[in-house]
């Protein structure tokens, strides 16, 4: 049954599966079924125009599809990685590194290299030299995670 549809669709298989795709990526957002879909869409376009050409045979549309799907979804990655624009708020959502420069009084002290700290509304741990709580300290850097501050006595 499944043979007999493919056979009957002829070169329109491909746009059926380029809107599925689409369709799909609607459903599962992720922006990389749009490349693959898109790539479905033109091997069906050239589909409708060389269907009857000897050299059009399954091999060569698969072939021509995996390599067009393979090319959009490079050429959609660069278009998307090259439009990022420079924010008025870089560390708006790096909170270790907005804390960078600030000063706090140790609320625990720093032994063997952690103790924690109060900025705010929050206690953070903080790496640095071995001091007493209630000691001054500067923030001079942040854990790649944003989980541990980096400290200096003042």
């Amino acid at each position: 049954m499944l043979h007999q549809l493919i056979l009957e669709l002829g070169p329109w298989n491909w746009m059926v599966l380029g809107f599925v795709l689409l369709v799909a990526e609607i459903l599962i957002p992720g922006v990389f079924l749009l490349w693959i879909g898109i790539a479905a869409l033109l091997i069906g376009a050239v589909s409708l125009v060389l269907w009857d050409a000897a050299f059009w045979t399954w091999q060569a549309q698969v072939l021509s599809f995996l390599v067009l799907a393979l090319l959009s979804a490079y050429a959609g990655k660069r278009f998307f990685n090259g439009r990022r624009e420079n924010s008025d708020q870089p560390l708006l959502n790096r909170r270790g590194e907005q804390m960078i420069g600030r000063t706090a009084t140790l609320s625990e002290p720093i032994r063997e290299g952690r103790g924690r700290i109060q900025l705010g509304d929050t206690l953070w741990r903080v790496s640095g030299p071995d001091l007493p709580a209630g000691a001054r300290v500067r923030v001079t850097g942040a854990a790649e995670t944003d989980l541990e501050l980096t400290v200096e006595k003042i």
